[in-house]
């Protein structure tokens, strides 16, 4: 199983016990409202994720959901998800979701540098990338502070819940994640 430790953090496939904590922030609409599901996500749909998604990343197009757990207090504080891109060898895609409560605390950052890490350093990917909504500037900070560059920006480029939204896409290669000295120094303490 994938399963990732970090100072504050365990990250770990998405299980059944999560699925009550999982609906409960996917179905707030100001964590939904960049996020490609709506306020109407239901348990079915999440134990329907936790039983088909794969227990690590690798099989290809296929979405990973990695718990973000508070190793304090055990509370679901959000998710990693990662994709293993068809079509591109040793390419991956991935994305955060946070709890409104775990937002603004680093831990998006301590959870996709760990995420980050495993893939680059242990899976030998060779570039990750990270779709975001033009007018997420949390998520922008977050992808920033971890190393990755903007490499466009597409203007009206998606349908997205009623409206064209612009996105911005960001990349990260394998030796420019490993050329840094000190990664720590971009993490939270």
């Amino acid at each position: 199983m994938f399963e990732l430790t970090t100072a504050r953090l365990t990250l770990r496939p998405l299980q059944a016990s999560d699925v009550h904590a999982f609906v409960a922030y996917r179905r707030d609409p100001m964590v939904a409202r960049y996020q490609g599901w709506d306020p109407s996500y239901s348990a079915a749909d999440a134990e329907q994720l936790v039983t088909t998604q794969p227990e690590a990343p690798g099989r290809p197009d296929e979405w990973l959901q990695l718990a973000i757990i508070d190793r304090a207090d055990g509370a679901l504080c959000g998710d990693c998800a990662v994709r293993v891109v068809s079509g591109q060898p040793r390419t991956a895609e991935i994305g955060v979701t946070l709890t409104r409560e775990h937002q603004g605390r680093g831990i998006a950052t301590e959870a996709l540098g760990a995420v980050l890490g495993r893939l680059v350093e242990e899976l030998a990917l060779h570039r990750v990338f990270a779709e975001a909504d033009d007018r997420n500037t949390a998520v922008h900070r977050v992808l920033e502070r971890l190393g990755f560059r903007l490499e466009a920006r597409l203007v009206d480029a998606d349908w997205h819940k009623d409206e064209w939204t612009t996105l911005r896409i960001y990349a990260l290669l394998a030796e420019e994640w490993l050329s840094v000295d000190d990664r720590s120094a971009r993490l939270p303490r």
